[in-house]
């Protein structure tokens, strides 16, 4: 009988010893698992981070030199070790990738010789369709504007030449 009781009290002290030490550990509630692909934090950090999310850009300039400071970090940006070889990558990627070729380009006169204004007018009537004189003189005098767009690359030297000829300055774009 006397062993009964011993053991039943071993028991009893047991499981008050076990209930507060979980009282002791366990102060602050269980958390419930998060979601997949979000993690939990700390409500400290919750804090901080809903704090640092309501600054304007100037603030958070001055809280990153701030903890620049207390924490002694280097101003240059740090490299991660397997940049060096994600650019090496991307660079080799694109060296094996075909290149792409320019098949239409437009035709702008930026400026025009101020001698040679009577003949560009006249070869902007001749070279572009549906132009009369008054609104081949109002094209030259708007420039830089765009002569003719979505043209092939012989085309489009073509009318460079001849504009050029008459004393217009052209880019090929």
């Amino acid at each position: 009988m006397f062993r009964i009781k011993t053991i039943a009290s071993i028991a009893l002290n047991q499981r008050r010893s076990f209930c507060r030490s979980y009282r002791m550990f366990s102060a602050e509630p269980l958390s419930v698992p998060a979601p997949d692909g979000q993690t939990t934090f700390s409500a400290k950090i919750e804090k901080l981070v809903s704090e640092i999310s309501q600054l304007n850009l100037i603030e958070v300039s001055e809280l990153s030199t701030a903890l620049k400071q207390r924490l002694n970090l280097p101003d240059a940006p740090m490299v991660p070790q397997g940049a060096m070889f994600a650019t090496s990558k991307v660079e080799a990627e694109e060296e094996a990738a075909p290149k792409v070729v320019q098949t239409s380009f437009t035709v702008k006169l930026m400026g025009f010789d101020e001698k040679q204004k009577v003949a560009l007018i006249k070869e902007c009537k001749n070279l572009l369709d549906g132009m009369n004189l008054v609104q081949a003189k109002k094209f030259v005098e708007s420039a830089p504007t765009v002569v003719k767009a979505d043209i092939g690359k012989g085309d489009a030297e073509k009318l460079r030449d001849a504009l050029a000829k008459v004393g217009a300055e052209i880019v090929i774009e």
